[in-house]
């Protein structure tokens, strides 16, 4: 579905990717975990359009999208729920969320049933049900981040980019994003995920690689990183394991 074939990035005259490759089959859920600093969010930035990749190819469903730019790449298909939680503060929940659908509207992407799917993303996002009159701004930093995930949903893309959907959250929420995600993989969103906590990523995902300084250290079903020494010295060591 999501295929990333030795991508090259930099900022700049800083190179950060140096020939990566990974691939997002539909309906799995692949997570990509490294340390701070290794490339995980300019490798979803490159993947969606944010920057410009300087070498390499990623196809969606078959379609080259390298380089082209963010809108036409959520409008094949791709949506990303960026880290900082990027909200519309002075919108409601409800036009943030049908925000996430406009594509829809224009008919850059099949318009299906939009308030179908906002009945949906709130029963799967119950805390923004509650809240769904109320300003963006005005939420707390996990509902704001619960707010970020449906909206990418919202599309009703073939591809979901989730970057480090727990930074900053307390452990209760990181616990609520989880099943969510794990929810969504159930009803088969094809999603890749970014994730400082790498137990859990592994927990929830079908397949991981693991990011070192900006090349695929290693890679395999998730189950098999789990038990793989050097995956478990250098990231579910203490403080990360769930």
């Amino acid at each position: 579905m999501l295929k990333i074939q030795n991508l090259e990035a930099a900022y700049g005259k800083v190179q950060v990717l140096h020939g990566i490759s990974l691939d997002v089959p539909q309906g799995k859920l692949v997570t990509l975990i490294g340390s701070n600093g290794a490339g995980k969010t300019t490798t979803m930035r490159a993947i969606s359009g944010m920057i410009k990749p300087k070498a390499g190819s990623i196809t969606l469903g078959g379609k080259d999208i390298t380089g082209l730019d963010s809108h036409r790449i959520a409008r094949a298909g791709l949506a990303h729920s960026p880290e900082g939680r990027r909200v519309f503060a002075t919108m409601s929940v409800t036009d943030n969320l049908l925000l996430g659908a406009f594509p829809r509207f224009t008919r850059a992407r099949p318009k299906g049933d939009v308030q179908r799917d906002l009945d949906k993303a709130m029963d799967l996002f119950p805390r923004l049900k509650e809240r769904r009159n109320q300003l963006a701004g005005t939420l707390s930093g996990g509902e704001q981040q619960m707010l970020a995930m449906a909206r990418a949903v919202m599309l009703n893309p073939d591809v979901v980019l989730l970057d480090e959907p727990s930074m900053g959250l307390a452990p209760i929420l990181v616990e609520e994003v989880f099943r969510i995600i794990t929810r969504l993989k159930s009803e088969g969103v094809t999603m890749l995920l970014v994730e400082q906590f790498a137990a859990a990523a592994l927990n929830v995902a079908d397949y991981g690689y693991v990011l070192e300084n900006g090349r695929i250290s290693v890679h395999g079903p998730a189950e098999s990183l789990k038990n793989d020494p050097k995956v478990v010295a250098a990231y579910l060591g203490g403080g990360h394991a769930h």
